[in-house]
This record gives structure tokens, C-alpha cells and sequence, in this order.
């Protein structure tokens, strides 16, 4: 068995309500759905939230909502893992044995069903626990800067500062899409970044971090503009 997790908490604080805001004409959340739902490759697409009307535009979409996650993973400083573990033990339980679980966060909305399909192969093909989205820096990290409290400029790593960029190793980062993993490591929470997972790469224009109301703004014209193209 197969299904996508995607975790959906009521508790936006930079962005009021976010996961059920509307984007380009949808929910945020639908965005995922839609392509859990065009992936084709989960038995079942369910929505751990602990909010009635987040549960109620996930169900609108085509997701499941068979429990309500409960408050102690519900809170500010709860991560990724333990959610998904809980709803893969709840999964086990109450209906089957999980194989695989992919966590899609629900303000994923440049997710391609594509990419989703490549995960599944590279976790079924690989000795690996997770397989994940990232994405390259766009400026080398070797190269990155201090400023102090009075804007003064410092050098994280000076002895890069007579280096070509081109000279530099290339840095890659979660593009915070989706996490596909055997249903036997989220149970154990072993972590995601290590040698046991696998990288799936994005493009950089298909990742955007939504954490603001400028990143919301930035990342609808961006969504816009591939949708035209």
C-alpha cells in the first residue's frame, strides 16, 4: 500500500490560514491534492490537520480526512516526522499495512505529478529510506556574508574570497515539496537528511518558499508565468 500524507495544521501565524488561502484560483492546498490525485500512484490521499475547515476543503478536493490530528502535534514546534508517523501508525491500524508514505506539504503548489513518480521509483529502487526534492543555491554557499549589528561585512568563509565561483562544489537544498519513505522509517523517525536518502532535482524556478506575504505574492506571478509559458 501507497498513500500521500499531506500534513495541513490551522495555525499560520505569518500568513493567516494559509493552507486554505486562495491561490491562482484555488485553495492552496488543492495545488496538492490535484497532483497527489494525477500522479496516480497512491491508494488513498489523506489530509492530517487538526481543523474542521481544512478538513472540509480537503475533502471537497478528493482527500481523505479520517482522523483529526491530535493537539499535541498540532503546536508550533512540532515536526514533519512525528506527524507523519502518527498518521502512518493510524493508517497500519485502521485499514492496512503501509509499504510507502509520501509527505507532500500542502503549500507545494509548483508540485509536477512528474516528480512524485520519479520519488516513488528512486525509493522502490534503491536501498534508501527517503527519497526527497532539492534544489540548487543559486549563489555559491562558500561565498556567503556576515553582516553585524551595524552592517558591517564579514566572510563566513574567507578563505573563499580569492575563489572563482565556477571553482566552488555546488550546494543543494530541500526544496520542501514532497518526502517519500518507507513506511518502516517514519515509524522509527530516522532522518531525512543523510546517505540513506535519495535527492530528486528540481529546476529552480519550480521552487518557491512560502513562508511571507511577499513570498505569496512573488510566487503567484512566478506560478502565473509558468502557466502561460
Amino acid at each position: 500500500m501507497i498513500v500521500a500524507i499531506i500534513p495541513a495544521r490551522g495555525g499560520s501565524k505569518r500568513i493567516p490560514r494559509k493552507n486554505i488561502k486562495p491561490f491562482c484560483g484555488k485553495p492552496m492546498i488543492a495545488w496538492a491534492i490535484e497532483a497527489a490525485k494525477a500522479a496516480r500512484c497512491f491508494e488513498d490521499i489523506i489530509v492530517s490537520t487538526d481543523d474542521d475547515e481544512i478538513a472540509a476543503v480537503a475533502k471537497a478536493y478528493g482527500a481523505m480526512v479520517p482522523f483529526k490530528r491530535p493537539d499535541n502535534l498540532s503546536d508550533d514546534h512540532t515536526g514533519t516526522i512525528p506527524v507523519i508517523k502518527h498518521a502512518v501508525e493510524w493508517y497500519n491500524e485502521y485499514i492496512k499495512p503501509l509499504d510507502y508514505a509520501c509527505c507532500i506539504y500542502a503549500t507545494a503548489p509548483f508540485l509536477q505529478p512528474s516528480d512524485l513518480k520519479q520519488g516513488l521509483t528512486s525509493a522502490q529502487n534503491n536501498d534508501i529510506d527517503y527519497a526527497f526534492s532539492v534544489t540548487s543555491y543559486a549563489f555559491p554557499i562558500q561565498r556567503a556574508l556576515r553582516l553585524s549589528e551595524d552592517s558591517r561585512v564579514s566572510m563566513f568563509q574567507p578563505q573563499y574570497f580569492n575563489s572563482r565561483s565556477q571553482d566552488l562544489e555546488e550546494a543543494w537544498h530541500d526544496a520542501g515539496q514532497f518526502y517519500w519513505g518507507r513506511a518502516d522509517a517514519w515509524i522509527s523517525e530516522k532522518p531525512l537528511f543523510s546517505e540513506r536518502s535519495a535527492a530528486i532535482v528540481l529546476p529552480r524556478h519550480r521552487v518557491q518558499d512560502i513562508d511571507t506575504p511577499e513570498d505569496w505574492t512573488r510566487a503567484e506571478w512566478l506560478f502565473k508565468a509558468i502557466q502561460e509559458g
